[in-house]
């Protein structure tokens, strides 16, 4: 058998990874080091060479980008569809076996799953049906509460106060939730996994089964496992030792949303006679860059080590900017930018990042001042537009009648004239009841509580759902999802906005038809839902997705945790402070200050050809003035990898101050009062001056744009006589 295909674009370390003999593997992959070639290579290994059924391999990753992406590359290489194949992401794949065994599991057939706003809404009706304030019990803290014992395999029974108040209250409001959950048939994202463990864990016939069927287990990014996802592998390989596991503890930077990189640690423990293999090799970045991250990351004590090289060559030494303050910091970014787009640099290969979303605003204001397009890495997703959510729950309550989230949020969207007192009369008699809100609807009609007026407007949304139903009925899924878009009213609806908007909204609802009619679900033996239960359900799993527009050539601008995954050729990391970043909150504590610097590997990681890294002497942050000492990360980065630049400014030292300060002289061009002309803004006066110099701005009022801050120095303002 000719294997050359497999094997002869991969490095030694590489292909000793994949030709392994079946066994328990933790394949330590640093950064740019391969890891996803690694591990498609040896799932087509196993299939082609040692004659695994694609059936019989189960791999694992976190998102459904990173899950696309597995499938189409093995797809490729096997040269065969991979559709039925079980390659996925830990929600998605929980949600498979919870579809096919939903009566073992205890769930209905048409359980639905809800999404993060979905199961807030539910815990801000319970709160309300409780008579609990919401100011001192915020529900979004009730959320994290719920959703982080779901993580570490906890049910509320399983949980005790021991006296504290708080915690007592809370695990009242965990049972409570989990009570409407079940009557309504709704899973939440924790839930999925959690319940998934449940099933094979009490289920010793089902367990066995699995055991059976998957005779090798993948798993991408493991150090990004929590607590209940690595209990899930446990079970299916116990005993087995046919855990494939790619990760790297370095990267290990999701430690506040669940992922604890001690499993990366009990996995030696847990498989005594796992292989380890190193990835060390770096297609990514340049010498100087992984020399800057590997003394960097020695500083952490809590770490399997391991050493990045490169045989690309040195590259440019990393720039480092010492800046006046936040604005100066931003001046000096798109100035840099700037230069890089006129000597060739796209504008998608550039990105920004920064610890905290709140530091974005400056580079925003810069980059929209100067008209270079930019986009906010992590904006608002596609499936979770608000008339995305709307259209859903038009066909979520049509799937299921019971599911309250979707009811209470298409109820009067659009708008029927249902107030505030009838839906509060229906939550009240729901919860009294123990029954649906659409359940409580018919029953108070029939009773003829409500009002003629409220009893009208409701018989009319039950008519509507009802008239849904039966056209929908022999509709393809597409053509479903088209027809509640226009007969529910939404489209009518938002042609009322203000013309943009509305507009928008309408193509989005297009752009949800568009993708029902591509949606391809492949079905196996034992599944009898319908193509619509499986689209909404890939609908919420799709929502925790980033679903931004690519292709598009424009400045990326996000958090430093999302950059993870991600490469550029050219890279800022900006805001390198103490207090900033690291976060005051981690700088007294060691496992947090790890994590933190783990964060700044990951950014420095991301620069493929150049980095800078700037801090500020003073900023202005949540509205208080700081005046901040460099962080102790740029201590631990070698000196011989650093490179100061100034900038393009006549800038001084002001040396009678212990924090430096850059003094400009004024320019003296405007004076208030001075009337002046800009190319976009028109004709306008000027009212007030601030700052000196390169940070000189001034404060317009336009005729026809009204009041604006405009830098000087780069506003190209033409004064009028």
């Amino acid at each position: 058998m000719d294997v050359s295909s497999l094997i002869n674009t991969l490095n030694d370390a590489q292909r000793r990874a994949v030709t392994a003999p079946s066994k328990a593997m933790l394949i330590l992959a640093g950064a740019g080091s391969g890891k996803t070639r690694v591990l498609v290579h040896r799932i087509a290994w196993q299939i082609q060479v040692e004659g695994l059924s694609p059936h019989s391999i189960l791999a694992v990753t976190f998102t459904n980008k990173a899950a696309h992406e597995m499938r189409d590359r093995v797809e490729k290489l096997l040269k065969f569809p991979t559709q039925a194949m079980w390659i996925g992401t830990f929600h998605g794949l929980a949600h498979r076996i919870l579809r096919r065994h939903a009566s073992e599991a205890q769930l209905p057939t048409t359980f639905q799953v809800m999404d993060s706003d979905d199961q807030l809404r539910v815990i801000k009706r319970l709160l309300k049906s409780m008579q609990i304030d919401d100011k001192k019990w915020p529900p979004k803290q009730i959320q994290w509460f719920i959703n982080a014992q779901k993580d570490e395999g906890l049910r509320a029974k399983h949980l005790s106060h021991n006296g504290d108040f708080f915690l007592e209250q809370m695990i009242k409001l965990y049972q409570a939730y989990e009570v409407i959950c079940h009557r309504s048939g709704l899973v939440d994202f924790a839930e999925l996994l959690l319940k998934a463990h449940e099933l094979l864990r009490d289920t010793p016939e089902l367990l066995i089964f699995y055991r059976q069927r998957f005779r090798q287990v993948h798993v991408d990014e493991f150090q990004d496992t929590n607590k209940v996802q690595y209990a899930w592998l446990r079970l299916l390989t116990e005993g087995k030792d046919n855990l494939f596991i790619v990760g790297d503890d370095d990267q290990s930077i999701y430690g506040w949303r669940g992922a604890q990189i001690v499993n990366i640690f009990n996995f030696q423990s847990d498989y005594p006679n796992h292989e380890l293999i190193r990835l060390e090799q770096n297609y990514r970045s340049t010498a100087h860059i992984l020399q800057a991250a590997n003394q960097l990351i020695t500083h952490n004590s809590n770490r399997m080590g391991k050493e990045l090289w490169t045989d690309s060559g040195a590259g440019e030494l990393i720039s480092l900017y010492s800046a006046f303050n936040e604005r100066d910091e931003a001046y000096f970014v798109i100035d840099r930018i700037q230069q890089w787009l006129e000597a060739g640099t796209l504008k998608k290969e550039v990105a920004i990042l920064y610890r905290s979303n709140a530091q974005s605003r400056q580079f925003e204001e810069r980059l929209m001042t100067e008209a270079i397009p930019y986009r906010v890495y992590g904006g608002l997703r596609f499936f979770e537009r608000a008339e995305i959510k709307n259209a859903l729950a038009y066909l979520r309550l049509l799937s299921n009648r019971n599911d309250d989230p979707s009811f209470e949020r298409i109820i009067n969207t659009p708008t029927r004239g249902i107030g505030t007192r009838t839906l509060d009369s229906l939550r009240e008699f729901a919860k009294d009841q123990q029954i649906s809100l659409w359940q409580a609807t018919e029953r108070r009609i029939n009773e003829n509580f409500f009002s003629p007026r409220a009893a009208n407007a409701l018989k009319k949304f039950q008519a509507l759902m009802q008239d849904l139903e039966t056209q929908l009925q022999e509709s393809e899924l597409y053509e479903k999802v088209k027809l509640v878009g226009e007969k529910s009213g939404l489209i009518e609806f938002y042609k009322k906005e203000k013309e943009d908007r509305g507009e928008a909204r309408i193509e989005n609802l297009e752009e949800l038809v568009n993708a029902a009619r591509a949606f391809d679900y492949p079905h196996e033996e034992g599944e009898t839902l319908s193509d619509l239960d499986m689209f909404l359900a890939h609908a919420t799993l799709e929502s925790g997705e980033m679903q931004g527009a690519d292709a598009d050539d424009c400045i990326q601008l996000m958090t430093l945790h999302s950059a993870k995954g991600l490469e550029f050729k050219q890279v800022f990391m900006v805001g390198l402070e103490e207090g900033l970043f690291p976060s005051g909150r981690s700088i007294e504590d060691v496992a947090r200050l790890e994590e933190e610097r783990r964060l700044c590997y990951v950014g420095i990681t991301r620069a493929m050809e150049k980095l800078c890294i700037s801090y500020a002497e003073s900023r202005r942050l949540y509205g208080k003035e700081s005046y901040p000492s460099p962080s102790r990360f740029l201590r631990e980065i070698p000196k011989d990898c650093l490179q100061e630049v100034r900038f393009r400014a006549n800038i001084s030292q002001d040396t009678q101050r212990h924090t430096a300060k850059k003094v400009i002289k004024n320019s003296g061009l405007y004076h208030k009062g001075d009337k002046i002309s800009h190319a976009k803004f028109g004709a306008g006066t000027i009212l007030q001056l601030e700052g000196e110099g390169a940070h000189e701005k001034v404060q317009i009022k336009f005729r026809e744009s009204g009041l604006k801050w405009l830098m000087v120095a780069y506003a190209k303002l033409e004064r009028l006589s």
